[in-house]
């Protein structure tokens, strides 16, 4: 009889999730973007033609369905490191932003602010998926997304690439270094992307925020007082 051998395989890297959001989550995005007043472009790494943030009022009705994501992101990030939080984060939305990218918009590799940030798509049009499709390369293709970290020979996992569709959420640590690569067919597709941090609780961001970093002004230690004043610009 042969003998059986236990093998436990190590994930290695960041926690990277995708998920679908509903179609009414989506719908409140679109409805409320069209309320934007703020371009938002001299804040990103984007070169778009149009990127604008959501008002306060706008989050409020956001934040109650991010923090169901955000949920789900704990959950898989539990699995995937094979433990529990020893205490469970609590979020504090820092930014959120919509990007219509249009042909030849390109998203150079970069990072974000913040403990996890997020992407997910509004509209993808047939043209651009036919374009990705009839892509005969190696990379993500026209309109894809690509994650990169770490070197290593091409055996080792150094990048994840996805094509995006309609309804996908993609969850990540913010410090990863990724980009969304242009593509050339007539047309615009939607995403919303955003910024957290993990220091108040998610479902009470608009109101609770300003007066949580006030409390802790009041019995602040000299390794929060740094981060406490960054946190005050995203309010």
């Amino acid at each position: 009889m042969t003998e059986k051998i236990n093998v436990q395989v190590y994930n290695w890297g960041p926690c990277v999730v995708r998920m679908k959001i509903s179609d009414n989550f989506k719908n409140i995005l679109l409805d409320e973007a069209k309320n934007n007043k703020e371009d938002y472009r001299g804040k990103l790494a984007g070169i778009l033609e149009k990127e604008t943030g959501y008002s306060e009022k706008s989050k409020a009705k956001i934040v109650p369905h991010l923090s169901q994501c955000l949920g789900v992101y704990d959950q898989a990030f539990e699995r995937y490191r094979g433990e529990k939080f020893k205490k469970k984060p609590e979020y504090l939305l820092s930014a959120l932003w919509i990007n219509y990218q249009k042909p030849n918009d390109f998203n150079p590799p970069h990072d974000h602010d913040g403990a996890l940030s997020f992407v997910t798509y509004l509209q993808i049009p047939e043209e651009l998926k036919k374009e990705n499709k009839a892509y005969k390369g190696q990379s993500c293709g026209p309109g894809g997304i690509q994650f990169l970290y770490g070197e290593g020979r091409r055996d080792s996992v150094t990048y994840m690439s996805f094509m995006p569709e309609e309804n996908d959420m993609y969850i990540f640590p913010s410090w990863l270094k990724h980009w969304v690569a242009p593509y050339k067919s007539n047309c615009t597709r939607i995403s919303v992307s955003g910024n957290v941090h993990d220091s108040a609780p998610l479902n009470n961001i608009v109101k609770f925020g300003p007066k949580y970093i006030e409390a802790k002004e009041k019995g602040v230690n000299k390794e929060e007082q740094k981060y406490l004043e960054e946190l005050k610009t995203k309010l």
